[in-house]
């Protein structure tokens, strides 16, 4: 590796690429090229990844944050959508024998079948990612939620989507989101960035995301479905308490009622409670409860 050459990062080095390439960043899959430095080391940082460990990064771009990666980690596999950057990114990565890069959607990608071809089984793998805002919600959960437990999640993000992942009991942030991802991963804001380290110039804040898998023992949900019925019920209508919320999904009857305050009062929650202000581990003793009441 050439020590001199300017890193893909560099807004000059970007620029060129981008002249060169002819290349303008496409609203409709959400680009925004990320031009500083300091950013990227801390979100490598951020990854702690490892000589002996695997990053699996997602929209590469022009390749500004994958070359970080290579630089750390024993081998990068790069998902990227847009066929136009793929010559581009043979280009900007030549210098590394560590990277791979794949032109397909990761929201397609059947990613236990990816580790078993590529043999990656028994391997830590962290998945590194400047997402697109419009579209981070479904890449996250399905990360999440893939058969492969990919041990950490470094995902740049809108700000206010961090924020709400982040998110404690008692916040307005705090919702359905906020717990789909805390019952499976410990959650964390690294660092915030701002609109100007970015190619064009996005019209809000990001922030990085750390998200690590927690040991299968705190998981502990007895019934993933009957679970996420209930965070959805008492989420439907924010603004109505949990009760009424609970009553359009069981039924507004009096034998409901009296059955949730039951439930409530095992959990201890306030009958005039709202979705937001019950905890995570509340949540999971009130649907283990409710599954023994009901039969929804």
């Amino acid at each position: 590796m050439t020590q001199n050459r300017l890193s893909i990062a560099d807004p000059i080095r970007t620029n060129d690429i981008l002249r060169k390439y002819k290349l303008r960043a496409k609203k409709s899959l959400g680009q925004n090229f990320l031009t500083n430095e300091t950013v990227l080391d801390d979100i490598v940082d951020a990854s702690d990844l490892h000589s002996d460990e695997i990053a699996i990064e997602i929209g590469p771009g022009i390749g500004a944050l994958t070359e970080k990666l290579s630089q750390v980690a024993e081998k990068v596999y790069a998902f990227e959508i847009d066929s136009t950057l793929i010559p581009v990114l043979e280009d900007t990565l030549s210098y590394y024998d560590n990277i791979e890069v794949f032109n397909e959607d990761i929201l397609k990608v059947d990613l236990d079948e990816f580790v078993t071809e590529h043999h990656l089984e028994g391997k830590t793998i962290k998945v590194v990612a400047n997402l697109p805002y419009y579209i981070t919600t479904p890449i996250m959960l399905n990360l999440i939620n893939s058969d492969y437990p990919f041990q950490a999640l470094v995902l740049m993000m809108q700000k206010e989507v961090a924020e709400r992942i982040t998110a404690n009991p008692g916040h307005r942030e705090y919702g359905s989101l906020t717990i789909a991802v805390q019952t499976q991963m410990d959650a964390k804001i690294a660092r915030i960035v701002g609109k100007n380290s970015f190619i064009p110039r996005p019209k809000v804040d990001s922030a990085v995301a750390v998200l690590e898998r927690k040991p299968k023992d705190e998981i502990n949900i007895e019934d993933p479905v009957f679970f996420n019925k209930v965070i959805r019920s008492a989420f439907a209508q924010k603004r109505k308490s949990l009760m009424n919320n609970f009553l359009n999904w069981l039924g507004r009857t009096d034998e409901n009622r009296a059955l949730i305050n039951e439930v409530f009062t095992d959990c201890e929650i306030a009958e005039n409670a709202r979705g937001e202000q019950v905890s995570i581990e509340q949540y999971k003793k009130m649907a283990t409860e409710l599954k023994q009441r009901t039969k929804k």
